[in-house]
């Protein structure tokens, strides 16, 4: 590279480095203050050009500059040394710059945009997103879905339906392989513990699984933003997507594993058993708190900053479910319907009233114990946040009119 270039890199880098500092710091300034400052730079950068395509070589072989190079490094070298903002409140400048622009829905009032701005500021990236800021995230995310198609919802969901079979892929063939060391009970526990696998694919690969969207998809419902039948019918497109997927896993995989000698007709049966053995209150109560173990799942999720973090949630809490045996309606249907078409003890009745009744528990669960109660307390926030802001305007102009004469 010639001494030109480089000159010439170098001073163009100075130039983004400045652009980028002004960028990040937002330092306020007049309008008269902008316009000649602008102009300052547009007539430097215009006269650095002019003299860098008419500077000649020395015999030193350095190159010639006139005044107007060294005025234009001057200049940056002034800019740079301005001070420089703390980055946390540069990010949370930009993040509210978005939040006010772009991502709040439009059936929200101006005056409730503020205040929402207000209470979910995320100040310290170090820390987790405070509770209105993970709220508002949800919210907005849920919003999107709504607006996604029913072929790209069906088949987010189809594919998590997919996906989430093997964990019951993992738990069949361990409980198989430790069956023979261990007493059945044991057996089971242990082989539960491969129960986030699947949890894991879906959850960071980001497709539709029902359980972990319960919640979520209701909070624009529970606002007034969307309509109770599109929730109703965007849940169904998302069960149904789940259901076939996790069938057509059940149909292809577990047959597979049978040929494959990974475990047994009598290995279905046992685990089919150890669902279903239970009246059909528990079973649903049971459905309840995995839901809700499954909304918590969510909000945490989307709590952490990092996708680490999100892994390690996402196994703590499905580990915890399928370490407790409660049951969750997709990878339920899979393990049943396992049984259904490859064992001897599941009729088509039982199949499907199990199916019904851990459904509409997972859907009580999520939607009662997380949505409901969070954006209860997230709307409480609100108002605590407005009465705040109007005993501040009453005081400043109480304080107004005393100072008139």
């Amino acid at each position: 590279m010639s001494q030109d270039n480089e000159h010439t890199h170098d001073t163009q880098a100075a130039l983004s480095g400045d652009a980028r500092v002004s960028a990040i710091t937002k330092i306020p300034v007049d309008n008269d203050d902008t316009l000649s400052d602008n102009d300052n730079h547009e007539t430097d950068d215009m006269a650095h050009s002019h003299t860098l395509q008419h500077s000649h070589p020395l015999e030193d072989g350095h190159v010639e500059h006139d005044h107007a190079d060294s005025h234009t490094n001057n200049h940056t070298e002034d800019n740079l040394d301005e001070p420089i903002d703390d980055p946390d409140e540069a990010t949370e400048d930009l993040e509210n710059d978005d939040l006010e622009n772009d991502d709040l829905p439009e059936e929200i009032s101006a005056e409730d945009k503020e205040t929402i701005k207000k209470v979910a500021g995320d100040d310290n990236l170090s820390q987790a997103k405070s509770y209105a800021s993970i709220l508002v995230e949800q919210v907005m995310d849920a919003k999107e879905t709504f607006e996604r198609s029913l072929g790209s919802l069906f088949t987010s969901a189809f594919t998590a339906g997919l996906e989430i079979g093997i964990s019951f892929f993992m738990i069949l063939s361990a409980f198989a392989l430790l069956s023979g060391v261990l007493s059945s009970q044991y057996a089971i526990v242990l082989a539960s513990l491969l129960y986030p696998i699947g949890f894991i694919i879906v959850v960071i690969g980001q497709s539709l699984l029902f359980t972990e969207q319960t919640s979520l998809l209701s909070l624009p419902v529970l606002n007034k933003i969307e309509p109770l039948h599109k929730l109703l019918r965007l849940w169904g497109i998302v069960i149904a997507g789940n259901i076939v997927g996790g069938c057509l896993f059940a149909a292809l995989m577990i047959g597979l594993g049978l040929n494959m000698q990974l475990f047994s007709v009598s290995d279905i049966d046992t685990y089919a058993e150890h669902i279903l053995g239970f009246r059909w209150w528990v079973i649903f109560g049971s459905a309840i708190l995995a839901g809700w173990m499954m909304g918590v799942t969510a909000w945490l999720v989307t709590s952490a900053r990092d996708t680490l973090s999100r892994i390690v949630l996402v196994t703590l809490i499905t580990g915890s479910i399928g370490f407790l045996g409660l049951h969750h309606s997709i990878v339920g249907n899979i393990e049943i319907f396992s049984a259904l078409l490859y064992g001897n003890t599941v009729s088509l009745g039982h199949y499907l009233l199990f199916l019904l009744v851990i459904l509409v528990g997972n859907t009580v669960g999520g939607v009662v114990f997380v949505a409901v109660l969070k954006n209860r307390t997230f709307l409480f926030q609100i108002e605590k946040v407005k009465e705040q802001t109007a005993s501040e305007q009453a005081e400043a102009r109480s304080s107004v009119n005393t100072r008139r004469p």
